[in-house]
């Protein structure tokens, strides 16, 4: 009778093993499962800002330039330029570069977020990007 206990007593042992190494990895997997969808929204709206503030610096450096190009003049490319950079700079917290090419003024712009589960596996921070332009020069 002794043995049969003792043998009894060792198979419920490892399936309370085997039960643990389940709930660990499932565990582990919901972790995952919700850093993808918390951070992975926030990364998400982070890009949607970083479009809206690269929209609205292009915005400005078209709205710098209306009136010379009303007026059949050529737009200053430094105050378009000027213009969509004091956006990003009051965007707060979204980063951006704005060039003048062929005519036309391009915004890229980068917010970043700082993750909240998945920095448990070494992902500290998120981006977002974000990118615009606008015609300066009418008839290229």
């Amino acid at each position: 009778m002794k043995t049969r206990d003792r043998g009894l007593h060792m198979v419920r042992d490892q399936r309370g093993m085997s039960m643990s190494v389940f709930i660990a990895v499932s565990v582990l997997a919901l972790l995952l499962v919700a850093g993808l969808v918390v951070d992975g929204g926030a990364q998400a709206v982070a890009a949607r800002r970083a479009e809206l503030v690269a929209a609205a610096a292009a915005r400005a450096a078209a709205d710098q330039t209306a009136a010379a190009r009303l007026a059949g003049q050529r737009p200053e490319a430094a105050a378009a330029i000027a213009a969509a950079q004091r956006v990003l700079a009051d965007s707060g917290g979204v980063a951006g570069e704005v060039r003048f090419v062929e005519g036309r003024v391009r915004v890229s712009t980068t917010a970043a977020v700082d993750t909240v589960f998945l920095s448990l596996i070494g992902i500290q921070r998120l981006t977002g990007r974000g990118s615009a332009e606008a015609d300066l020069i009418a008839n290229r």
